[in-house]
């Protein structure tokens, strides 16, 4: 399986791609993984939350396929533990989707047709945190569930 970590826009803090970049080298022992960072728009300020949204979600959905399983990180999806979400993870491989794709949106959140393709939806937490942080977050996690389901001593219960 190949999991797709789909983004609107850069990472543009250094202490926050340095930190990225070491789970992506360590999670290659596990899995492919393939960081894709969509441009952000230009121009926005014309633009209304919703127009913002609409564009976002033609650049999101030109990169998925009909294969794809495609889960958005969104404050309303569903919260797991570690363990709970190492699970998620184990079950999405043997049931061999070819293609696992997490999709962090832009600062308003994914436009309807977004929604209306995802497979599932999961929250890293009830509070809010910028769509930047979320990146570290999501992939620290993702390191843990492999490590959880490795059996490896990273996570402690």
């Amino acid at each position: 399986m190949k999991i797709t970590f789909l983004t609107v826009g850069k990472t543009e803090d250094a202490y926050l791609k340095e930190g990225i970049d070491k789970y992506v080298k360590r999670l290659k022992h596990y899995t492919k993984l393939e960081l894709v960072e969509l441009n952000e728009l230009k121009n926005t300020k014309a633009l209304s939350p919703e127009q913002q949204k609409a564009k976002e979600a033609e650049l999101i959905l030109k990169k998925i396929t009909p294969l794809d399983h495609v889960v958005l990180m969104d404050e309303r999806g569903a919260e797991y533990s570690s363990t709970q979400f190492a699970a998620y993870i184990n079950k999405r491989e043997i049931s061999s989707s070819a293609n696992l794709i997490f999709i962090i949106g832009g600062p308003y959140g994914f436009d309807q047709s977004v929604y209306q393709r995802a497979n599932d939806k999961i929250s890293l937490s009830r509070m809010t945190f910028s769509h930047q942080m979320v990146r570290l977050f999501f992939v620290e996690q993702l390191y843990r569930a492999y490590t959880i389901i490795k059996g490896e001593p990273y996570h402690h219960e």
